[in-house]
């Protein structure tokens, strides 16, 4: 049996009204730092970690090395790929 993941419209639609949410969901196909994802976007850092913020807040993100003050890693969650491979 195969088991079917449903989509939560609510999370699509933060997803889309943030302008770089999306964006920075999508750069993370490898574990990245918020400087490396500053580097390939060319938005503000202060851009960056804000959707990085929003983002782990909703359950899209998660911190790979949350006891490290510099160089933190950020990864997709499973409930991410969902919406992603949805949209």
């Amino acid at each position: 049996m195969v088991k079917k993941s449903i989509i939560n419209w609510n999370e699509v639609s933060f997803l889309e009204s943030g302008k770089h949410r999306k964006t920075i969901l999508k750069m993370l196909d490898t574990p990245k730092t918020p400087t490396q994802l500053r580097k390939e976007s060319n938005l503000h850092f202060n851009t960056v970690s804000r959707a990085l913020i929003e983002l782990e807040k909703h359950g899209f993100v998660k911190c790979l090395t949350p006891n490290q003050k510099l160089c933190r890693y950020y990864t997709v969650t499973p409930k991410a790929k969902v919406v992603l491979k949805h949209h």
